[in-house]
């Protein structure tokens, strides 16, 4: 690489190529990563220096993810959670430490590998990935369920567990004769910094926090942001302790206070990114000649240690009270590696407490165990149906109960989701003094909703077994409550194949998959935006003076458009929005210019619908006319809205003006 500026586009091409390929695959980005750094690292294509200020850069990635978990730490919710959190997490963290310490002792001789190393392969071997598990039992709905409260909470012991970990592992690679002096150091200036930093600390924060808000700018408060985190982490990194530390401490002081939301969202981008530069150091210390010539300790490396791990969760969850196979569920999710394991293990390595080739093999297994990793997650639910013969008898209770509240009804509404939005409808149904059956996975939910007397019980709305059991097939509608399209389109699926006159009412967040989930067969679909924009306007109009019979007459012709002229907005410079909602309707004005090709053009003539872009308006000399007609020939000076996908608005716009 001749400059910087080559070296810096060369490093974001293969990000991005490397990021694009793993989500093709379906594959966390992680882990696109990790696979960067090995490929364009000094141990294989060597197009990436292994510099101390590259590995000292990836490091702000910890630390802002260790900011994020500082904000999401919160003593209330941890005193909710104390049982599974301190009790099973602190089980699982604890054991897996002392047991690789166990074995360190026992067989470390043979492998190079000292105490301090197996303290540090133990802590590494504690963590599992928060990032890709969450992320699936968000995808899957599961966050609620047995299983999903269990993972939750071990998993946030895990990450409160780095904490410590991150101030012992450095003082580990003190000498020997020193080791204890050292460590007792270290955690007693943890423990001050902590203390003088919690005490007052909070106060002062959320007074700056408010002084720098009431400026009302947004570049201020991202900058006085990431000040405050790099200034706590320098001051620990000061003390002798990690920069990571310091971003933990700041996330604390911000978790209580009224900015935590809007300091989650400003602090993403410099976390993503900065935290994907970090993998891609790790991907780099991996020497894939080491791996290939040590393919079969890889292969041990990675079978040992996640069957270990999954042995230990499945017995701590049994023991702490949970069925077999809410028991095989949380191992599954949690017996892989984690973010943190790469972290301590790049640490121990950095230090010297690990022998090079223990490393590369380590670091290899740890590799291929989050890549298995959303695949144990995918179908852990054929392997509990293998593994657990109660749950069979379990399903077959949970489909009893279901067809017991059902079995005497007819002409019933199924009501998908018991949150708040089922609760409500659920209400009105019982004042109208139609019957009405309840699903939902939450168990506690299901439980004290049922002793207060409602007609809810456990079950999973997209399983076919679930949906017969509740009367689908002698049902007059059901209704899902919760906003997720996926599950949706599953339970249309199922309901119209049991009962194909069923009228299904859907409830989504915005109007993105609106015309998807009509063509699966939902009766009516209810945006939450949208009717809460139907809803701002019609009081508004009330308010101004407007009749209530006309305001009423213009929010029934919006539902029977379809929320047709509420569809699409016109987008700003810095409007967040997701990858994935490319699709999304959004609205485009196009001036046509003298010359141009649409000038004298027919609008029919144009063909715009056919690339998936309607023209909702045109504006002429000052006055704009909505719907226009397709024999309208378009002049010079007409602005024409359009209304379509982004893609699709650019090759209108191409239509429209190019010669």
């Amino acid at each position: 690489m001749t400059s910087g500026l080559e070296f810096a586009l060369f490093f974001l091409a293969t990000v991005v190529a490397g990021v694009v390929v793993f989500r093709l695959l379906h594959l966390p980005p992680l882990l696109a990563y990790l696979t960067v750094g090995i490929v364009i690292g000094p141990h294989a294509l060597a197009l990436l220096p292994d510099s101390q200020d590259t590995r000292y850069l990836a490091e702000f990635g910890v630390v802002f993810l260790m900011f994020s978990i500082g904000l999401e730490f919160s003593l209330p919710r941890l005193k909710t959670m104390r049982r599974v959190v301190l009790g099973l997490g602190g089980a699982q963290v604890v054991l897996t430490v002392l047991l690789t310490l166990v074995t360190g002792l026992l067989i470390g001789r043979y492998f190079n590998v000292t105490l301090t190393g197996a303290f540090a392969l133990g802590g590494a071997l504690a963590m599992s990935s928060t990032a890709i598990v969450m992320k699936t039992l968000t995808e899957r709905m599961q966050l609620d369920t047995e299983h999903g409260r269990r993972i939750v909470g071990i998993l946030l012991f895990q990450d409160l567990a780095v904490v410590p970990l991150l101030v012992i592992v450095p003082a580990l690679a003190a000498e020997a004769g020193t080791l204890a002096q050292t460590l007792a150091i270290a955690l007693l200036k943890a423990a001050i910094l902590l203390t003088l930093l919690l005490v007052g600390g909070q106060r002062a924060m959320r007074w700056w926090l408010h002084i720098v808000a009431r400026r009302k700018s947004q570049e201020l408060f991202t900058l006085n942001l990431l000040f405050v985190t790099l200034a706590l982490a320098w001051l620990t990194e000061e003390a002798g302790l990690s920069l990571a530390l310091g971003a933990f401490i700041a996330g604390m002081l911000i978790s209580e206070t009224e900015f935590r939301h809007r300091v989650e969202e400003d602090i993403k981008p410099f976390r993503d990114v900065l935290l994907g530069l970090f993998f891609v150091t790790i991907g780099m210390l991996l020497n894939v000649r080491v791996v290939i010539d040590n393919f079969g300790w890889v292969m041990l490396a990675l079978i040992v240690p996640v069957a270990f791990k999954f042995t230990l969760i499945w017995a701590l969850t049994r023991r702490f009270g949970a069925t077999p196979g809410t028991s095989i569920r949380t191992g599954l999710a949690l017996a892989t590696a984690g973010e943190f394991g790469f972290v301590l293990l790049g640490q121990a390595g950095g230090l010297g407490l690990l022998d090079e080739l223990v490393l590369q093999v380590v670091l290899a297994a740890m590799l291929l165990s989050m890549m298995a990793a959303p695949l144990l997650l995918q179908y852990s639910d054929r392997i509990v149906m293998r593994l657990a013969s109660s749950e069979w008898l379990l399903k077959s209770i949970e489909i009893a109960n279901i067809a017991k509240r059902a079995i005497a009804i007819d002409r019933h509404v199924v009501i998908c989701g018991f949150g708040r939005s089922g609760q409500h409808l659920a209400k009105m149904l019982e004042q109208e003094g139609i019957a009405f059956v309840a699903l939902d996975v939450d168990a506690d939910l299901v439980r004290e909703a049922a002793a207060a007397g409602e007609s809810v019980v456990y079950g999973d709305s997209g399983r076919r077994e679930a949906l017969v059991a509740a009367g689908v097939a002698r049902a007059s509608a059901l209704v899902i409550t919760y906003a997720d399209t996926q599950s949706a389109l599953k339970v249309l699926h199922h309901a119209h194949e049991l009962n194909p006159q069923l009228s299904v009412i859907v409830r989504t967040q915005d109007d993105h998959d609106l015309e998807r989930l009509t063509r699966a067969g939902a009766t009516e679909v209810v945006p939450e935006l949208l009717e809460g924009s139907l809803m701002l306007g019609s009081h508004a109009l009330v308010l101004l003076g407007v009749p209530v019979a006309r305001v009423v007459k213009r929010v029934r012709e919006a539902r029977e458009q379809r929320y047709r002229l509420l569809r699409g907005h016109f987008h700003s410079v810095g409007e967040d929005d997701e990858i994935e909602d490319e699709q999304h309707a959004r609205l485009h004005s196009v001036s046509i210019d003298a010359g141009s090709p649409a000038d004298g053009m027919l609008l029919k003539d144009l063909d715009l619908s056919t690339i998936g872009v309607e023209v909702t308006s045109i504006r002429r000399r000052g006055i704009r006319g909505m719907d226009p007609s397709p024999a309208m020939k378009l002049q010079a000076g007409d602005i024409v809205v359009l209304r379509g996908a982004t893609d699709a608005l650019e090759q209108a716009e191409q239509r429209l003006l190019q010669t």
